[in-house]
């Protein structure tokens, strides 16, 4: 199986709580980024035979930020570069009020099949205090402009705990992004991570996030209600219909190859990790002398292969298969940790069977725990 993600940097907005690798749109060389991103995959694909490729996810940033030429450059070249299957999964990521009826179908005439949008709540007011600027009416009428073309496999994103976030408003958050009755759902708790404006506002003091069993409750009430609506979990943050699951995000958490292109996209290629410079000059500039833009790349020891392999995989709800295991690295899972798997079961965190070891019900709030233990 062989993925490409394929990064866009470029954002209208820069919303409070993102780390992600963007700048604002304003006044950036959008058309030669488009440019030289095709160049990065020419030369890829020039130097060596791509296998039949199952998924590309396209994201960012904002992918849809581009206008309706540059959208059907760079899908154009996706076709006519990468070997892509039949029946391939091919993703864009999208912010509600991006997607017009005209953008939507460049990308559906573009072979463009599913679409997964950040919105994060159904609170307008939530919605300002963590910096987006679409409001509840745009994602409605995002959600009716992609069905009135036909492309209805759509996933959007909801963000929990966020600030002064209480749990009855995540709780009508979820009942209205449900009512959308869509195939795919993610759901993260908020992080705060570094160089992001909630991170200085927390070293400020400045930020209130709800407490701790508000948090587990909110977790809680969304794996219930998920259940209830006929969408599995299968994975700690994703639910879906059964045969609408995301076949990109499943190579991540199963550990497998992925080509990555783009301004900080990363890739996974043999025994490889590689990135790319993450500035959009420092990417722009080797690809304009002919040089790809490598910014690292390190061969994995085979004891950190297996320490990804348990903590990418025990994220999805059916775990780690212990004869995949063997067959990956020649070696039982349970000879390799057996500390952390005795320990991590002794607590209630995970089970076991003869055939593979998963997060429990209880392991799914205490995942990071759970990762750790394996590192």
């Amino acid at each position: 199986m062989s993925s490409v993600y394929i990064h866009i940097p470029f954002c209208e907005h820069i919303c409070y709580y993102c780390d992600f690798n963007k700048v604002f749109l304003e006044g950036q060389p959008v058309d030669r980024y488009v440019d030289l991103l095709i160049r990065e995959m020419e030369m890829v694909t020039g130097k060596q035979e791509l296998e039949p490729i199952d998924t590309v996810f396209v994201g960012g940033g904002t992918p849809t930020t581009l206008n309706e030429k540059q959208l059907t450059r760079l899908c154009t070249a996706i076709h006519r570069l990468l070997p892509l299957r039949e029946n391939a999964e091919f993703s864009f990521e999208a912010n509600p009020g991006d997607l017009s009826l005209e953008k939507i179908q460049v990308l559906k005439d573009h072979g463009v099949n599913r679409i997964s949008m950040g919105v994060q709540s159904f609170n307008n007011e939530l919605l300002k205090k963590i910096g987006r600027i679409h409001t509840t009416k745009d994602v409605y009428q995002s959600v009716d402009n992609l069905r009135k073309i036909g492309l209805d496999n759509v996933s959007i994103d909801l963000i929990f705990s966020l600030p002064t976030q209480t749990f009855a408003d995540f709780k009508d958050t979820l009942t209205q992004a449900l009512d959308l009755d869509l195939p795919h759902y993610s759901a993260y708790s908020l992080i705060i991570e570094p160089k992001t404006i909630f991170y200085n506002l927390m070293q400020k003091g400045q930020l209130i996030l709800p407490k701790q069993e508000i948090e587990a409750n909110m977790y809680d009430t969304l794996m219930n209600e998920m259940e209830k609506h006929g969408r599995r979990q299968y994975e700690i943050s994703n639910f879906a219909k059964p045969g609408f699951e995301s076949r990109h995000n499943i190579v991540y958490w199963s550990n497998e190859h992925y080509y990555g292109f783009g301004a900080g996209a990363h890739g996974y290629l043999g025994e490889q990790r590689y990135s790319n410079f993450g500035p959009i000059k420092k990417y722009m500039e080797p690809l304009e002398n002919g040089e790809l833009p490598v910014f690292q790349s390190r061969v994995l020891p085979l004891q950190e292969k297996m320490e990804e392999e348990m903590f990418l995989g025990l994220r999805k709800v059916d775990g780690v298969s212990k004869a995949h295991f063997l067959q990956k690295f020649g070696q039982n899972l349970n000879d390799v940790f057996p500390h952390a798997i005795e320990k991590t079961l002794a607590e209630g965190l995970l089970y076991e069977n003869e055939e593979r070891i998963a997060l429990t019900r209880d392991g799914r709030f205490l995942g990071n725990n759970v990762f750790q233990e394996f590192i």
